[in-house]
């Protein structure tokens, strides 16, 4: 770790969704990193033996803290960030209610953006956002998508929640650095994949309707091995000069969607799949829109244009910007990342 990071190995870090597919990860490279003063952020219902077992591996994880909270609560946030320099802010509601994205990603963050102003020291907060904020509506198919492409400018048309919590969570956060002065990062990692996230990527395809729909095609997937991420993630926060600035986070030599199911039919088990071209897709997509738009909201419009193009248009994506202004690179490359994905199934494979 460079010895010219923003804060001291001493100096308090808070992680929330730390009990978390990535938050974890974040919290054992810090660890591995040799920072002494990190603070676990976990709701009280989470399960913590994955945190406790990684934070029992390393000297520094027995004066780590776990704190249990709400981040609704504006006093359980002032305990959160008492003292702290750097926040990652991993937690995100995945509520599927317009009402309860927002409230439990933007009001949330609010709070904790509040309370580190007022009760810690700081230096950065690292806001963990998400691919989802984009749409390629306007963009040709193969377009590059890069930090400078256009955001979702209707998340209700899209019918996704998640896309508005995080948009309006990322405008927060904008806001604060503008007007509070709030020294800030946002991450958008791509899809996140790693041992212990068995579920299939929508990029690829869906079940929905009892088989296996390929929609993907043979476009590039935005993939990012969850260590790859969570090492992105850390140096965001420890990084000088890039205050403000955005990063994608997705992998070096990503693979398409064909490669990737093809790949897990081997390893997993072969299964039924049918490929669905995107000029099909999007078709029938906007059939479902004008039908729930006629049904008067009857059939929700689940399957729509925008988000047939937000997952499986067909982009390029770069982290060019990653490479060159964190100085990151994958710990984990493509073979391996995919050998140690599929090698969680072997369990169950005959």
């Amino acid at each position: 770790m460079s010895p010219n990071n923003i804060i001291s190995s001493a100096d308090r870090i808070l992680v929330t969704g730390s009990n978390g597919f990535i938050g974890a990860k974040v919290v054992e490279i810090l660890l591995e990193y040799g920072f002494s003063n990190v603070r676990c952020f976990v709701r009280p219902s989470s399960k913590l033996d994955r945190l406790k077992q990684m934070l029992a591996k390393y000297p520094a994880g027995k004066t780590a803290e776990i704190v249990a909270g709400d981040l609704l609560s504006r006093e359980d946030c002032q305990k959160a960030a008492d003292g702290v320099s750097v926040i990652y802010h991993l937690a995100a509601g995945m509520e599927k209610s317009f009402a309860g994205a927002f409230m439990n990603s933007a009001l949330t963050t609010r709070n904790l953006m509040d309370a580190f102003l007022e009760h810690g020291r700081p230096a950065r907060f690292v806001n963990v956002s998400s691919f989802t904020v984009y749409s390629n509506l306007k963009m040709e198919r193969g377009a590059l998508l890069d930090e400078t492409c256009a955001l979702e400018d209707n998340a209700q048309e899209r019918f996704d929640a998640y896309c508005f919590g995080k948009l309006k969570q990322e405008e927060l956060v904008r806001q604060y650095g503008e007007k509070r002065k709030l020294p800030y990062v946002i991450l958008r990692p791509g899809a996140v994949f790693g041992p212990g996230k068995k579920a299939l990527s929508g990029r690829v395809g869906i079940d929905t309707f009892g088989f296996f729909i390929h929609l993907g095609g043979e476009n590039q997937l935005p993939l990012t091995f969850v260590d790859n991420c969570a090492d992105a993630i850390v140096l965001a926060g420890l990084k000088p000069g890039v205050d403000g600035e955005i990063f994608n986070v997705v992998d070096d030599d990503l693979i398409s969607s064909g490669e990737f199911l093809s790949a897990y039919k081997r390893k997993v088990k072969p299964f039924f799949s049918v490929r669905v071209p995107f000029f099909v897709a999007n078709a029938m997509c906007s059939l479902w829109e004008q039908y729930s738009k006629r049904s008067q909201g009857q059939l929700p419009p689940v399957f729509n244009r925008r988000r047939a193009a937000a997952e499986w248009k067909g982009n390029r994506f770069s982290n060019q910007k990653l490479h060159e202004r964190l100085g990151w690179k994958p710990r984990v490359n493509m073979e391996q990342a995919m050998n140690a994905f599929l090698a969680q199934y072997e369990s169950r494979t005959p």
